[in-house]
């Protein structure tokens, strides 16, 4: 399952703390029954452009990985969830918009390897339950 988090009209303090990024990355796994396998990697990025400053970070989990790339100056963030469990994309959703103060959000479900799951992991991987 991969979840893939576009927004629009974030906070620009939120998104631009480096620290509340590498904070989300640290807790997230466990509130959606993932694994850290290794430390959150956070970095600041400035390019040519002001507007183009950000932060990016990611966590590999034991499932796959999590992923934040933010651009406050454009008030905009991109967050990408990919596992090979189900877990409760609408929590990951709410949890994300809190966090990072979002105003419009789009989201996207894309249901990957399936192919190599058993009939089980299929059914659930299609309709996920709320991970405790």
């Amino acid at each position: 399952m991969h979840l893939a988090i576009d927004s629009r009209e974030g906070d620009p303090a939120l998104l631009g703390d480096a620290g509340l990024v590498r904070d989300f990355l640290r807790t997230h796994p466990d509130r959606i029954g993932m694994t850290i396998a290794a430390p959150p990697q956070v970095y600041e990025y400035r390019g040519r452009n002001p507007a183009d400053w950000g932060v990016s970070g990611f966590v590999l989990i034991a499932e796959s990985h999590i992923t934040v790339h933010t651009f406050p100056e454009r008030r905009y963030a991109n967050i990408d969830v990919f596992s090979c469990k189900p877990f409760d994309a609408d929590a990951t959703i709410a949890a994300v918009s809190e966090t990072f103060g979002l105003g419009s959000v789009q989201s996207r479900v894309l249901e990957r390897g399936l192919e190599y799951l058993d009939d089980g992991e299929r059914t659930a991987a299609r309709h996920p339950q709320t991970c405790d």
